[in-house]
């Protein structure tokens, strides 16, 4: 098996290419400067000449409240371009794992959504993510969609390196107390990634690391494991404002990943400890 990822620059992507080289996979790493996903024919020219037989597409416009004001560009980064790799990947015979997102559901209630249960996303992100996930449908007849929540990984921007630095000029900081949902590791979910597009278990899946949590909880953890005294203020997501709308449900069961046969996750815990330590290490090794 030979595998294309897509999004390399980013959190996900980057974790999935090194999991594929761990286990000395061929791989194709690909973003924005090798191809544009919303041009059919760069697609189309680049992945099949790449030679790939499965594509873990990774990629996607994740600026969330940027996307209220630039929705054409969203829903052709997000919604068209999973339709054009799909029917590239429909073409060669190829495998496609699309990765999607919490937001294609409404985030009411308390209960854990259900891969198969209605999606209603409220924001033009979810919106399109959604769309994305309906081309794939559209096209293949056999596919794995994965909808993820609340990223960190090492290559890139996140809501813990964000706490982390705000942390080191303020002692006092307010987070959102009522939107709920799992933090998700790349690390962790990148091994489950490259197992899944080894098998024929196509369908809609959840992954992310276990427990759930509100983001003001997750930034007392990052702060608690960090040894940083910094007093987090609970607010709600009306008082803390901000353009696009949220879910404030984001529970989603992972159920169906042990009906497969694969596996749940860590811990957010247990991963938040372990990504420290990575950051720390990557840190000292910068500093040689």
């Amino acid at each position: 098996m030979k595998v294309l990822v897509t999004g390399v620059k980013g959190q996900l992507g980057y974790d999935v290419m090194k999991e594929l080289a761990k286990r000395d996979i061929p791989a194709v790493g690909a973003d924005i400067e090798e191809f544009d996903i919303t041009d059919m024919e760069q697609t189309r020219k680049f992945i099949t000449e790449s030679g790939a037989d499965a594509v873990i597409h990774c990629s996607a416009y994740t600026a969330v409240d940027a996307a209220e004001d630039n929705l054409e560009l969203c829903r052709r980064v997000n919604g068209e371009g999973p339709g054009n790799i799909a029917l590239v990947c429909k073409e060669i015979g190829a495998k496609m794992l699309y990765i999607s997102t919490d937001y294609v559901f409404p985030g009411r209630g308390e209960l854990f959504y259900e891969p198969d249960d209605p999606t209603g996303p409220a924001g033009a992100y979810g919106m399109t993510k959604l769309q994305g996930e309906e081309a794939v449908k559209a096209v293949l007849d056999n596919y794995f969609i994965v909808r993820i929540s609340w990223v960190f990984g090492l290559n890139g921007k996140n809501f813990v390196r964000t706490m982390l630095r705000l942390g080191e000029t303020h002692d006092k900081l307010t987070v959102v107390c009522d939107q709920i949902g799992s933090p998700t590791y790349t690390a962790d979910l990148a091994p489950l990634l490259v197992d899944m597009i080894g098998t024929e278990k196509y369908g809609v899946y959840h992954a992310t690391n276990e427990g759930i949590c509100s983001w003001a909880e997750f930034a007392e953890e990052i702060f608690r494991q960090a040894g940083m005294e910094v007093k987090v203020v609970p607010v709600t997501t009306e008082e803390y404002g901000a353009k696009a709308p949220r879910p404030k449900n984001s529970r989603m069961s992972k159920e169906k990943l042990l009906e497969a046969g694969f596996y749940k996750l860590p811990s957010w815990q247990d991963a938040l400890s372990r990504y420290l330590r990575e950051l720390s290490e990557a840190s000292a090794e910068a500093k040689d």
